[in-house]
């Protein structure tokens, strides 16, 4: 037995493994069966791959982050992707590779402004401030939890460099406005699209706008690699500057493993280093090392491909909940998507009404007592976090932030992730409306 006959025999007996697991799960009971805000979906491919990775003892990006990448960039139809460890890398490489000497004047320093919102994850901002730039906060919408049209503008000064935000629980944001802005001042866009992979505007990807966007595979995501992250862009010189961000700052982009791609390893001069100093050991930023394993890219590449359906269920369990909720608009605003747009929930977000006769607590209790999980729209507003509140941080804010203070006090969201089905969607429905009904 060679040792593919041997690999096989190995998956036959993950295979057997896996649906013996399968056959043990228990079913749905209402109000005994937790349902998670979120979580991933796995099957006997992504173990297969997992146990095919391992197999190959490569430990750190191979075969799979290769193909992955390629498959990944094809997927949305863009030119160059970048695997990295974590969403949250790939906004702190996103903003750095902007920062980078290569870019000549347009390049970020000490003090540029990046427009970004308040309401939203905290490692959207927190490389704004890693990177001693200044972040400037503007008001969202509620509704569509997206930056307030009216304000951005208003936010643009001689010192904006760049605009920065995510698409919040898969809703796109206006990019449009966002577009037109950036052209007219010449400003960087860079789409976080870690909650939304699979949205579209205007038919076309989120992501596929910005000259950088980000994007995470953590296990709440839309596929994951359990951590994981990627950053993307069509511009050459921003994919290599990007790689060498992630890739301990060197100027060479060889893949692991692999010497001399540039044929020039030996005969080139690099600052005041002798000439011909190997150009693996040549440095042009002060990087890092946020590389993902291979074994991590296989799930995610096992996961891509049922990318597709994650997401049509997604906006199917969204319909169910939209439409069930739909007669409790007294007392929630429902979620919308942005005009021109086409959602990939993250959540069903819903924001109590300041006359309704319940707060959040009271509600999110019930639900988790009733065994239905639920999240805040994570910093709420990030300026009142004791990150920000406890330190010294240099930052803008324009006009107020009216709605972000209404959703840090009364906005929370319940799952839509693949792992729900029709009869915990519809549970999930009655229990809200059990709620309203005993409030009364």
């Amino acid at each position: 037995m060679d040792l593919s006959d041997e690999r096989e025999q190995i998956f036959k007996e993950v295979k057997n493994y896996y649906r013996e697991i399968k056959n043990k799960e228990k079913s749905f009971i209402p109000g005994e069966t937790y349902i998670p805000p979120s979580g991933k979906v796995l099957d006997e491919d992504d173990l297969i791959n997992l146990i095919d990775a391992s197999l190959d003892m490569w430990l750190t990006s191979g075969r799979y982050a290769k193909e992955f990448e390629k498959q990944f960039t094809e997927f949305l139809g863009i030119r160059y992707c970048s695997l990295v460890n974590s969403g949250s890398s790939a906004n702190l490489i996103a903003i750095s590779a902007l920062t980078s000497y290569k870019l000549g004047d347009r390049r970020l320093k000490p003090g540029d402004e990046v427009i970004t919102v308040a309401a939203g994850f905290p490692t959207t901002i927190a490389p704004i401030i890693q990177n001693r730039l200044v972040p400037v906060f503007i008001d969202v919408e509620l509704g569509t939890y997206d930056y307030d049209v009216n304000q951005i503008e208003k936010a643009i000064s001689d010192k904006t460099k760049a605009i920065f935000m995510a698409h919040t629980l898969g809703n796109p944001f206006n990019l449009d406005k966002v577009i037109e802005l950036a052209k007219r001042y010449n400003l960087w866009v860079i789409e976080d699209n870690c909650d939304a992979l699979g949205a579209k505007y205007r038919g076309k990807y989120t992501g596929t706008y910005g000259h950088i966007a980000t994007f995470s595979f953590y296990p709440a995501h839309h596929i994951t690699m359990g951590e994981g992250g990627a950053v993307v862009t069509d511009d050459p010189e921003l994919h290599k500057i990007i790689l060498s961000f992630r890739d301990w700052g060197r100027d060479c982009w060889c893949p692991p493993g692999k010497d001399n791609t540039c044929g020039r390893r030996f005969s080139q001069q690099h600052g005041e280093l002798p000439f011909g100093y190997d150009h693996k050991y040549v440095y042009s930023h002060l990087g890092y090392n946020l590389k993902v394993t291979d074994i991590q890219a296989a799930i995610g590449l096992s996961q891509l491909k049922k990318l597709p359906k994650f997401i049509e269920k997604r906006q199917e369990n969204f319909r169910i909940l939209y439409e069930g909720l739909k007669d409790l608009e007294n007392y929630f605003i429902l979620p919308k998507a942005t005009e021109n747009s086409e959602a990939s929930w993250f959540g069903f977000i819903l924001t109590i009404k300041e006359n309704a006769p319940f707060n959040r607590n009271e509600l999110i209790n019930y639900l988790e007592k009733n065994k239905i999980g639920t999240r805040l729209l994570f910093a709420g507003n990030i300026l009142r976090q004791p990150a920000f509140t406890n330190n010294d941080i240099e930052y803008k804010i324009i006009d107020n932030l009216k709605n972000t203070d209404i959703i840090m006090e009364r906005t929370f969201w319940i799952g839509v992730w693949p792992g729900i089905d029709e009869k915990m969607a519809q549970y999930i429905i009655d229990v809200i409306k059990k709620f309203i009904r005993q409030g009364r």
